[in-house]
């Protein structure tokens, strides 16, 4: 541990922040918290962080101040670093056991970390300090999110009925426990059954790289192919007979698949109109590449199904999920490049480069995706279960409970089967 202090101490002194936090993420519970303080404001500092060089400097004063490490904790969770600000606030719970602000941003952290089991443990131990809403729904919820549905089904059923704010709580853990209920005897890859559970969305494909190495049916880095997304719109037109249009979203990527889209489905293509009093066609699937790359006012107007309509998206990163859940998703990610991107090549010699950008009209790119052999690679050996046929049995067995109805939740990522994924 020593080395590793020391290799961390030598980053803050380079000015390598990013390489010292990510030292720090991966050693923090071994480390002690006055020591984390102190290297968590120095690297405020290189930042321009002052929010954390305070909270930082405060613990480094009174390091057995729950007010201090709570505060603490709260601005690593503002900062995108959650797993420092565990062990920060699981000693600020044990010098001040049962205060709920502090169990509410340490269960904060476990989620952001894929730690469910670690958040209903601290919920379960609290419990007689607890409320309905948000912390025993929270309890529900993160038992849901860890796999265990019996037992998020007998939180759930004790809640009261909520008021205000947290109804569409309510019918989220309603919703998900449902559809739980519906692929029990559906069989599936646990990735698509779960991503089902919790997203009302339908997964198109699994990866079948390092599938039995962690990663279980995502990608992590994927520079992307025309022959994966024509997959995509190929499986799309199996299990979605009857659309009436596609509407094009006006990013150039989702520009090129929804064109491509239209092409193959043999539907008439119109473009996303901004005017508020517009609405989707009835019977319209409306097309991203990657819902993190479409402006945020269509993002929420998004969020309210038109009828009929469903919302497509090729490449979704489950590791940042949008912030909304697409119908039906391509593929899940953790970075992609698309097919027209600068993308990583070899020459003859094994030097790599970055190539430039595909700039032909999105026409022209959506037409030789229109035209791509369907090349998934996939062994029909280990992976026989992601076949079209599969798929099209799976959202079968759903007996028209897809697409959803109402308005589209966010994106929830990834349950209780994990990734293997980089920082």
């Amino acid at each position: 541990m020593d080395e590793v202090l020391a290799t961390i101490d030598d980053k803050l002194a380079q000015g390598d922040v990013g390489e010292a936090i990510g030292l720090l993420r991966a050693h923090v519970e071994q480390i002690p918290l006055d020591r984390v303080a102190g290297m968590l404001a120095r690297a405020g500092e290189a930042a321009g962080f002052a929010d954390l060089v305070e909270a930082s400097r405060a613990v480094v004063a009174r390091p057995d101040d729950p007010t201090a490490l709570f505060r603490l904790g709260y601005a690593c969770i503002e900062r995108g670093i959650s797993a420092i600000a565990v062990p920060i606030l699981v000693t600020a719970l044990a010098q001040a056991p049962g205060t709920l602000p502090i169990i509410g941003e340490l269960v904060t952290a476990y989620e952001d970390t894929y730690r469910y089991e670690d958040a209903v443990a601290v919920l379960e131990a609290n419990e007689a300090v607890l409320r309905d809403w948000p912390e025993r729904y929270l309890l529900a919820f993160n038992a849901l999110m860890s796999g265990d549905v019996d037992k998020a089904r007998r939180w759930a059923s004790r809640l009261s009925t909520p008021d205000g704010k947290w109804a569409a709580a309510r019918d989220r853990i309603v919703a998900m426990l449902d559809r739980a209920d519906r692929i029990e005897r559906v069989e599936a890859p646990p990735v698509r059954a779960w991503h089902y559970v919790l997203n009302a969305s339908v997964l198109a494909t699994i990866s079948p790289y390092g599938f039995d190495e962690g990663m279980n049916g995502r990608y992590a880095f994927l520079q992307d192919t025309a022959a994966n997304c024509l997959a995509t719109l190929t499986r799309l037109r199996a299990v979605l007979p009857g659309a009436s249009s596609v509407c094009l979203l006006p990013d150039r990527s989702s520009q090129i698949l929804g064109l491509a889209a239209a092409r193959l489905l043999e539907l008439p293509a119109r473009p996303w109109s901004s005017d508020v009093d517009s609405t989707v066609p009835d019977g319209a699937i409306i097309v991203a590449y990657d819902l993190s790359a479409v402006d945020r006012d269509i993002l929420a107007a998004l969020r309210n199904r038109a009828p009929g309509s469903v919302l497509v998206e090729h490449a979704s990163c489950w590791t940042n999920p949008p912030p909304i859940a697409a119908d039906f998703v391509g593929l899940l990610h953790q970075h992609v490049v698309p097919p027209w991107g600068a993308q990583l090549v070899a020459s003859p010699e094994g030097q790599v480069r970055r190539s430039g950008p595909d700039t032909r009209p999105a026409e022209e790119l959506a037409d030789g995706i229109a035209a791509a052999a369907s090349a998934l690679s996939l062994d029909p050996e280990t992976r026989p279960d992601d076949s079209v046929e599969h798929l099209v049995a799976f959202v079968d067995a759903l007996a028209g409970a897809w697409p959803a109805t109402g308005r589209r939740d966010r994106m929830w990522s990834p349950g209780p089967v994990r990734s293997s994924y980089f920082f």
